[in-house]
């Protein structure tokens, strides 16, 4: 039995971030495979699974819109919150209005993408994990069929939210915008694939109860083309570099 799905994404707005802008962000053309993976979880993830990244369809023209985003400067302590808790410390809150830095954004818009991808089996499973390939096939199928998710799906940042994820037999390429084809072959660069952490998903005190990740991670890159629209990321990610 194959576990391989394929869905229709859209949204009014995209921005896959370039590592190498530090200070503005700046989107790549195309998604990242990361970027995507962790959308699908936003819709269904547990340990025992990984979502894999098989093909992407462009179907629009690539348009940026440069935009001004207010962000915050700084983040809250985890250690200030357990200060506030125990009464050692003060108010450890961020007021955006004391903190705000606004910032430029060079984004996406008007994005439309067929993804192709299946999932496999982790071998990391919790205390209560002992589902089958068959049961996280059919969850998924279900939830994407329903329209469900844990948490609202986005686009790169969270402030772009999926506007429709659609499950589809076939991607129809008909749709594919004549911009987009008379690209033609196109050598995207090296991207970043995704960004994996050292822990490998499984908690470093191995007490799924009371979980505690590991932060440390290392940036997997590689060099897609597109051809035509199509990124063919099962054949490009032969070469994945670190």
């Amino acid at each position: 039995m194959s576990y391989g799905f394929r869905v229709i994404i859209e949204g009014d707005y995209a921005c896959f971030t370039r590592p190498e802008m530090k200070v503005e962000r700046v989107s790549y053309e195309v998604p990242t495979p990361g970027s995507l993976e962790g959308l699908l979880k936003s819709v269904y993830w547990k340990p025992a699974i990984r979502y894999v990244i098989d093909k992407i369809v462009v179907f629009q023209p690539i348009d940026f819109a440069n935009i001004r985003r207010n962000e915050v400067k700084d983040k809250v302590l985890l250690s200030a919150m357990k200060n506030r808790m125990k009464g050692k410390a003060a108010d450890p809150c961020i007021y955006a209005d004391e903190r705000r830095n606004q910032r430029a954004s060079l984004v996406l818009r008007n994005v439309k993408y067929g993804v192709e991808f299946h999932f496999e089996l982790t071998g990391i499973k919790s205390d209560n994990e002992s589902d089958g390939e068959n049961k996280h096939y059919n969850i998924i199928k279900r939830r994407l069929e329903n329209g469900q998710w844990f948490r609202t799906p986005c686009l790169g940042c969270s402030e772009f939210p999926v506007k429709r994820i659609e499950m589809v037999e076939n991607f129809d390429e008909n749709l594919i915008s004549s911009k987009i084809l008379e690209m033609g072959d196109v050598d995207l660069g090296y991207m970043c694939y995704r960004v994996e952490f050292e822990d490998g998903g499984k908690p470093v005190n191995d007490d799924w109860n009371k979980p505690k990740f590991s932060d440390k991670a290392t940036t997997v890159y590689y060099r897609p083309h597109m051809v035509n629209g199509v990124i063919d990321v099962k054949k490009y990610r032969e070469e994945l570099i670190c």
